[in-house]
């Protein structure tokens, strides 16, 4: 069967990195090719050559067998690739139909035939067997829906190379699988598609064959039957990681934080407590109140009821401002859109937070904010040319670093992670965990929120399981299983949709 894409050494480079050194993959129509490799390997990088949205400095592209050059997305959409990044790039304000449509509209003379948008957009879902309704904005739109849309969108302009980077990341189970019904009926169809994602489970289930970047270097190809998940973690990191979970040591101390009765719009009656050098694990479906829990404890989220106690105080938190004077920090789970200032330098996002231990007189201390943002680059061991570089360069893994570093920077005795290695490959998820456990040993109290029962029980000393805002259970280390906590989660839920 001839390649529907080669890509043939491809090098990019940009000032002080070697993006992509040489890289080759090719693509057979109907299949499902997997791209894996750590954070900052170049995946999205080689990805964005394919869209058009940056050139290759050496290289080239052959569609169909033929050599092709082309400088935009809108160029490579012509030529039938289309790539769905984990941002949508979606027009929130506009119909699921115009966006559908967006650049390629259906005009009766010089206006719009909204009507004929209307019916074949709704044909084009309907062949995903999806029935979303397409004149509502997109923005009403669940995040599994965002996605049809998108893939839709590429069926429209007849496509024949589909990309996907990380499409499972912010999806529920069921949505998954819903998710793999499509993509099997686009190869069915003969589309073939490049998977992009950090959860080797996944590639074993949608893909048919295997490449795994490493530096910006193509480190293996194979079909997805010669290879099993440890051989693949290996050519990823480069090293073999002795276990998933490193061993926490962390030595509990006496209780920091206690939770009572606190109750929101969201939550009901929840009570719960935290030692020093713990680190405790929040589980739930969908809707269960995770986040806004945590929300409520970090002021970001009214509470209408109940108190909360640090140290065997009572304390009055209204804001994240009062939080984070009372020694609470919260990495949220979108770190982009609310964790870091995307056009500013690394420096500038660590040390955003402590300011004003960084003041000399009425001015900031550079030499200091310039010091302590070093020694965080170095610890977290943050890949980027510089503490100079835009946030906006770096890498899912590597932002999230800069997220951390800043929160450590606060110095807090309470950190509360928010899905912290959600969209983050397996090498830099074990750093974060080591660096969990590292921060339960020097004294810290930990919480984390995960949608990954594995990773929950792995690296929880307890796990507090949540339903309808409401706490069912809490199970030590020992006592925790899948199962136990599943059960725990749909206590009150008629509708299992889990959280992943």
């Amino acid at each position: 069967m001839s390649n529907l894409l080669e890509m043939r050494g491809i090098i990019k480079q940009y000032p002080g990195v070697l993006a992509l050194d040489k890289v080759s993959i090719d693509l057979k129509p109907g299949e499902v090719h997997c791209l894996i490799g750590e954070n900052g390997a170049g995946k999205s990088t080689l990805m964005k050559i394919l869209s058009g949205a940056e050139k290759k400095d050496e290289g080239e592209i052959l569609i169909d067998g033929k050599t092709t050059e082309y400088n935009s997305p809108f160029e490579s959409r012509e030529l039938g690739i289309s790539i769905i990044y984990q941002d949508f790039k979606l027009v929130p304000e506009l119909s699921a139909a115009a966006n559908i449509f967006l650049g390629i509209e259906k005009k009766d003379f010089l206006f719009l035939n909204k009507k004929e948008m209307n019916v074949k957009a709704g044909e084009t879902i309907s062949q995903l067997g999806e029935d979303i309704d397409v004149t509502v904005p997109i923005y009403m739109l669940s995040t599994a829906e965002r996605q049809i849309i998108e893939i839709a969108r590429s069926i429209v302009s007849k496509v024949k190379i589909l990309a996907m980077d990380e499409p499972t990341a912010p999806l529920t189970n069921k949505e998954i699988n819903k998710l793999f019904e499509v993509i099997r009926k686009l190869k069915s169809d003969g589309v073939g598609v490049i998977y992009i994602s950090h959860r080797l489970e996944e590639i074993f289930e949608i893909g048919d064959r295997v490449s795994v970047l490493r530096d910006g270097r193509l480190i293996h190809s194979a079909e997805m039957k010669d290879v099993d998940k440890d051989q693949l973690i290996k050519l990823m990191v480069g090293r073999e990681l002795a276990k998933e979970y490193p061993l926490n040591k962390a030595v509990k101390g006496k209780e920091t934080l206690k939770v009572e009765n606190l109750s929101s719009e969201k939550l009901n009656d929840v009570s719960f407590s935290l030692k020093k050098g713990e680190v405790l694990g929040i589980a739930g479906l969908v809707g269960a109140g995770r986040s806004e829990l945590v929300r409520a404890v970090f002021g970001a989220d009214k509470i209408t009821s109940g108190s909360i106690r640090i140290d065997d105080m009572e304390v009055k938190i209204t804001s994240p401002q009062e939080a984070i004077k009372s020694g609470i920090a919260l990495l949220t789970e979108d770190r982009n859109l609310l964790g870091l200032f995307m056009n500013l330098s690394i420096r500038e996002n660590i040390s955003v937070s402590s300011l004003g231990d960084m003041l000399s007189g009425f001015f900031i201390d550079k030499q200091k904010e310039t010091a302590e943002a070093e020694r965080q680059f170095e610890l977290l061991r943050i890949k980027a040319p510089s503490i100079e570089t835009s946030v906006e360069a770096l890498s899912g893994g590597n932002r999230q670093k800069v997220v951390l570093a800043r929160w450590l920077e606060t110095n807090s005795d309470i950190l509360i992670f928010d899905e912290p290695t959600a969209g983050i490959d397996v090498g830099v998820k074990y750093e974060i965990y080591t660096l969990i456990n590292y921060l339960a040993e020097e004294g810290k109290a930990v919480i984390v929120i995960s949608s990954e029962l594995p990773e929950l029980i792995g690296i929880s000393d307890r796990i507090l399981v949540m339903c309808e805002g409401r706490i069912t259970g809490i199970l030590t280390h020992e006592e925790a299983t899948q199962e136990k906590v599943l059960n725990l989660a749909t206590r009150f839920s008629s509708k299992v949709k889990h959280a992943g």
